[in-house]
């Protein structure tokens, strides 16, 4: 399932957080700020789709987020992969790297990278 924009915003608040009552989500935004209502829709409607929960303390509740971020970005991308690029990593990797406008240094970095996976695949 896929956030909204304004999910995924609140979300990275969340993530950042790892625990955050409602209140100190809102001061989190810049002004002007959110309304309560608003915020509380958005977690309504994450909570339903099973990217949050909470606990109760009191009259307040304490999100928390039962998705990763590496977890969601990971599905996100490979809806990408699966809808642009006919299911193959090779051509996303290939699309990225000569349309990514990456510079030499990052190449290297990627390069390293793969090599690292290469070996692990290997052993």
């Amino acid at each position: 399932m896929k956030l909204t924009k304004s999910e995924e915003n609140l979300m990275e608040y969340i993530w950042r957080a790892k625990k955050i009552f409602m209140k100190d989500l809102i001061e989190s935004f810049d002004e002007p700020k959110p309304a309560p209502t608003t915020i509380a829709t958005l977690l309504k409607r994450m909570q339903d789709k099973g990217f949050v929960a909470y606990k109760t303390f009191g009259n307040s509740r304490q999100y928390y987020p039962l998705v990763s971020k590496a977890q969601y970005f990971s599905k996100h991308v490979n809806g990408i992969i699966e809808q642009f690029f006919d299911n193959s990593a090779l051509q996303f990797a290939s699309f990225f790297t000569q349309n990514g406008k990456l510079s030499t240094e990052e190449l290297e970095d990627l390069k390293k990278i793969i090599n690292e996976q290469i070996k692990k695949s290997k052993q």
